[in-house]
């Protein structure tokens, strides 16, 4: 991200003075380099600029954070500089001068996206290096963003790195990581895997008069010596200057600030000048990542709901191109996959997150995502059209093919879409024994929609046929209006009703399956799905709930039901339909706001005026005042569970509410957020179609950040553009999370079943490829690898036993393998009926890959 001028080192002209004779003899460290690459900041003709510092300072070390694909305009623009270079970087020994210490394909925060994408971010970013920088060794990970997140050691051991550090000093302008502890510390994931890490020092306060910065963005005498005073050694500090910047040697040599002050590659520092190992352990919280984004703005939400579709989409594409590669031996389409990674991965670009509105007109960062998770679709589409296959108009030879991407079997109601003009009235469904399934023809007319319930395995697919006959009618949901307007939705998980003389809301949420138990706290002065926020320029707070809403059914059983809300918030009309389903937990909302033109919603502090980069306060900070879809249940005990990358985290926040830099606290969800009452062992899950904020605290109930329009950073205002459309669910339960199984019904919403109408059926009706259903594991890719099968597990709710994985074929042997290609043990190999059955143990929160040599179906 580009910085301001004002960011260059101009107070480090002149030498600062040094207090104290005793300790000046005390070396300190730096950690120079660089940050960015060819689609944040990479003007042509750097290359040869930092070849020629290189050779004018022979005192100095780099470490880099350069975007991978940068080198293929390298090669383009400055191939003489870039053989330079090469020759330059070719000693990675400690002795070697530059050292590649994030190798992300598209510099992620990683925080905000799936774990497989922070995955695939290192293992595409290694190889393409590895193709300019053949002796390329990956042993320090560091990033000049917030890019971290809490599972990253495990990831990062997987993949052959011995150290990291979680200091981001010279950009903070998305937070920053806790004050901790001392040199170096074990950073500990939640898996209970450790890496060796020099954290933000439990002495490295935040620098005065900058919202960007602590105080180890150089090395003054005071950072030194306060982190000297606190029982550090062997002091560093960094900067990982912006590609572009003309600085060279950030400190100079080593004689501005603190002295002496020696360069380091970060594996230099690590193993010849620190300590060289720690003994405290730092078991680092989610919570632990201080950082904050403008959650809510439109252009945020949208490109957090397209990277989250094309997230979904990819993963599933690679398992259904699995399938018909094991089951129609169809070509494993890699160059598809991986040009759909590559548009995903830069998509998930920091930039893109922080900057949006940065680039020319029409090719701003916010337009690039559009792009790139268009052709991330687009291929993924493709792919899984390839394996579920389609249908002419004759339906008479078509078959129902309904696919199950999870590694859970699972019984779904499933939406089939029928041919144009096709009448599902007039049709049913059998099973592949001729049995009748139950279903139901959606309601609106002109829709070719047949809703039906199918039960599909693990990690395969199952077979259905349409038949020319009306079906039979089944009780189950159902729906219906009261004498006050009001409508009432059941099935056989819930009575829910809506009010229609407040907005829609929820009146009544009686868990059936629960004793009857109401959730909805009917003495909350905000009601059950109330939209609330403060409009600032149109008199302060104002809610969905202030006015009546027009409501209809849209869908009246049995499978579904659906019933739809039209109404205005201050004059803007918003459209919302609630779905149930038979046999579902999930209460499934969709909102639509049709704003009329910008409107300003949050805090309304110096809203109009310019913010001050250096203010501490920030209105896109305060959750408390956005536009929220509030959740007031009637818990004793509440507290919150939430979801990140390979990790679920307990919250320890008294509230998510804070309003300037210096006090930012995690309050994000990337899946879904758990409100959980303790004393009486329920809970209400909160699902989203994105990554955003959520709200909560004493006396404030569950809320989702639905709309932010103010100012953000950099003065830029984030301004309504259009509507606002959303996707969130609920989910009452009983038990905490893990008993729960959240976070399962987590990824079954993001990846539903597949149903479609197909006149080339698989040989076989039914299958099931990988099966880890009851283990508490999930399958999160499957990949070939010529005659091989790769599969990826997560341990999301299970314990750290050993837990069957069963697998529709046989392997000739299997092992696990580390990220990084080297196989760490092998596993025995059962046959049970044809099938190879493994045993695999990994702790809560766990990845595992496990390579099956010469894997083949029957």
């Amino acid at each position: 991200m580009k910085k301001y001028a004002f960011l260059n080192p101009l107070i480090l002209a002149v030498p600062l003075a040094f207090c104290g004779v005793a300790t000046q003899a005390q070396k300190a460290y730096f950690i120079d380099g660089y940050h960015g690459g060819v689609y944040g900041h990479y003007p042509v003709g750097y290359t040869q600029f930092v070849v020629d510092q290189l050779k004018k300072n022979p005192f100095w070390k780099i470490n880099l954070e350069i975007e991978p694909e940068t080198w293929d305009s390298v090669k383009v623009r400055e191939p003489e500089a870039l053989a330079e270079f090469q020759q330059l970087f070719a000693d990675q020994s400690m002795a070697g001068r530059v050292e590649y210490v994030s190798p992300a394909y598209g510099q992620s925060y990683l925080y905000n996206v799936s774990g497989e994408s922070i995955i695939r971010h290192f293992d595409y970013g290694m190889r393409k290096l590895k193709t300019y920088f053949p002796t390329a060794v990956f042993t320090t990970y560091s990033s000049e963003e917030p890019c971290f997140t809490s599972a990253l050691p495990q990831i990062l051991n997987s993949f052959g790195y011995k150290y990291a550090s979680l200091k981001n000093p010279n950009t903070c302008w998305g937070g920053y990581t806790r004050a901790f502890g001392g040199e170096l510390v074990n950073w500990v994931g939640p898996d209970g895997s450790r890496i060796t890490t020099v954290p933000r020092y439990g002495s490295e306060g935040l620098e005065p008069n900058s919202t960007w910065q602590t105080e180890g963005w150089t090395n003054s005498p005071k950072y030194i010596n306060d982190a000297l005073k606190s029982g550090i050694k062997n002091p560093v500090a960094m900067t990982l200057q912006d590609a572009g910047w003309k600085n060279g040697p950030w400190i100079g040599n080593g004689d501005r600030g603190y002295q002496p002050t020696e360069y380091k590659t970060w594996r230099d520092y690590f193993a010849n000048a620190s300590i060289g190992k720690s003994g405290q352990d730092w078991h680092f919280s989610q919570e632990d990542m201080q950082v904050s984004l403008v959650w809510g703005s439109q252009v945020l939400q949208k490109i957090a709901q397209q990277v989250r579709i094309s997230e979904n989409k990819i993963v599933m594409a690679e398992k259904m191109a699995t399938l018909n590669k094991l089951y129609r031996n169809a070509p494993w389409p890699q160059a598809a996959i991986d040009e759909a990674w590559r548009t995903l991965m830069l998509s998930q670009h920091h930039d893109c997150w922080i900057v949006p509105y940065n680039g020319k007109p029409r090719n701003t960062w916010a337009d690039k995502v559009v792009v790139w998770t268009d052709t991330t679709n687009r291929i993924s589409d493709r792919i899984i059209s390839a394996t579920a296959g389609t249908a002419g108009a004759d339906l008479a030879h078509a078959v129902v093919h309904v696919f199950n991407t999870t590694g859970n079997s699972k019984t779904e109601h499933v939406a089939l879409r029928l041919p144009a003009g096709t009448d599902p009235q007039a049709l049913s469904i059998v099973d592949s024994k001729n049995k009748p399934v139950p279903v139901q023809a959606a309601a609106e007319a002109g829709t070719s929609v047949l809703y039906f319930k199918a039960t599909i395995p693990a990690m395969g697919f199952n077979q259905y046929k349409l038949v020319q006959k009306k079906p039979l009618k089944t009780a189950g949901a159902k729906a219906s209006v009261t004498a006050s307007g009001d409508v009432v939705m059941e099935t056989d998980h819930y009575k829910l009703v809506l009010n229609k003389s407040k907005g829609g809301s929820i009146k009544s949420l009686v868990v059936k399956t629960m004793g009857n138990r109401e959730f909805v706290d009917a003495k909350s002065e905000p009601s059950f799905n109330e939209l609330r926020g403060n409009f600032f320029d149109n008199g302060g707070f104002h809610s969905t709930a202030e006015q009546p809403v027009s409501l209809r059914i849209v869908e009246n059983g049995p499978l579904v039901v659906k019933a739809e809300m039209k109404g205005e918030l201050l004059s803007n009309p918003y459209t919302q339909t609630i779905t149930l389903k038979q046999g579902d937990r999930k209460i499934e909302c969709s909102l639509q706001i049709d704003w009329k033109a910008n409107i300003g919603i949050g805090s309304d502090y110096k809203q109009h005026e310019k913010l001050d980069p250096k203010d501490y306060h920030k209105p896109f900070y305060d959750d408390s005042q956005k536009l929220l879809a509030l959740f007031p249940v009637n818990f004793q005990s509440p507290k919150i569970y939430k979801d990140a990358p390979f990790d679920v985290t307990e919250s320890k926040l008294e509230n998510t509410f804070f309003s300037r830099w210096d006090s930012i606290k995690h309050n994000l969800m990337v899946s879904w957020v758990d409100l959980y009452d303790a004393q009486n062992n329920i809970g209400l899950a909160l699902l989203s179609d994105q990554t955003t904020s959520y709200a909560h605290g004493e006396n404030f109930p569950l809320g989702l950040n639905v709309q932010y329009s103010g100012a953000g950073l950099w003065g830029r205002n984030h301004t309504l553009t259009g509507p606002t459309t959303m996707r969130y669910a609920l989910v009452p339960h009983g038990g905490k999370w893990d008993k729960a199984g959240i976070s399962g019904e987590a990824l079954g919403w993001n990846e539903p079943a597949i149903a479609s109408l197909t006149e080339s059926p698989l040989k076989e009706a039914e299958k099931s490829l990988v099966d880890v259903t009851g283990t508490g594991y999930q399958v999160t890719a499957t990949l070939i690898d010529g005659n091989d099968l790769l599969v990826r597990l997560f341990n999301a709710e299970g314990d750290a036993r050993s837990r069957e994985v069963v697998l529709g074929g046989k392997a000739g042997s299997a092992a696990i393998a580390e990220l990084n290609g080297t196989v760490k043990e092998q596993v025995a190999v059962r046959d049970r009926n044809g099938n190879a059955v493994l045993n695999i143990a990994m702790p809560r929160f766990g990845i595992r890959t496990i390579r099956l040599k010469d894997f083949v179906t029957h």
